[in-house]
């Protein structure tokens, strides 16, 4: 880990939080590094259940890459591993949120965008910079997978932001809530998701994404395989003895 960024584990709930908000918590180097040591860490965390990504402060959840930096360094085409992309170059089996307190500008809507689910405070805003700036975007490859199409063309062609309203509304945010409430609502909510059975919550991860790299025949196929597993685990046995005897599960993970 770095010193800009943080993590910490409350009640199976790991928040991995860039701490500069000095400087919009923008992705320097440091802090690059620092996601990187945290994702690796989660994944390998049997005490973490949930990963939530979040920034410092109230003004920015990431405002991006660190423009000053790119500038002294000349850095033109981002190489594989500029930044985690959970799902792409790196497998996070686990659900992961985004705690958005803030803008999430280019590099921070891309974080955002990765992650499973987004809680976004009430002042939150959106958006994929890149033409303003003439840089590049191509991890936003999925975001029409994630939005309508010609939601996702505005957000891209203009660069303007988003409200966390509007963000909603399009379903690339699933909470909106007061910013003094952000960390106990997402808190809250992971810790829901943790509470339940961990082999079904990483199957379920995984179907839900199917859709979008198989056609409908296919996906179903791939997602017996995937819960067939899941069906001859002691905690698919466990769950309904647990509810026969009314009495709280108790999860193996396996």
């Amino acid at each position: 880990m770095s010193d800009v960024v943080r993590y910490e584990v409350t009640d199976g709930v790991a928040w991995l939080t860039i701490d500069r908000p000095e400087a919009r918590n923008a992705l320097s180097k440091d802090v690059r590094e620092g996601l990187w040591a945290g994702t690796r860490r989660f994944v390998a965390d049997d005490d973490a259940a949930v990963l939530v990504v979040t920034g410092a402060g109230d003004k920015a959840f990431c405002a991006g890459g660190d423009l000053k930096e790119m500038a002294e360094t000349s850095l033109e085409v981002p190489p594989p591993d500029f930044l985690p992309q959970f799902g792409r170059n790196i497998d996070v089996p686990k659900p992961t949120i985004a705690a958005v307190n803030g803008v999430a500008y280019a590099g921070g809507f891309l974080l955002a965008q990765q992650c499973d689910l987004v809680v976004a405070s009430d002042h939150a805003r959106f958006a994929i910079s890149e033409v303003k700036v003439g840089r590049g975007s191509p991890w936003a490859a999925p975001l029409s997978w994630l939005v309508p199409p010609r939601v996702a063309l505005e957000i891209l062609l203009t660069g303007d932001p988003l409200d966390a309203a509007r963000a909603k509304a399009f379903g690339l945010v699933n909470h909106v809530v007061h910013a003094c409430d952000l960390r106990d609502h997402t808190q809250s909510l992971a810790r829901r998701i943790a509470a339940n059975a961990p082999l079904s919550v990483r199957a379920a991860k995984q179907t839900a994404y199917l859709s979008a790299h198989h056609d409908l025949a296919d996906a179903y196929d791939r997602a017996e395989e995937i819960w067939a597993p899941v069906y001859r685990s002691a905690d698919a046995q466990e769950g309904p003895a647990a509810f026969r005897d009314k009495r709280t599960p108790v999860w193996k993970g396996r």
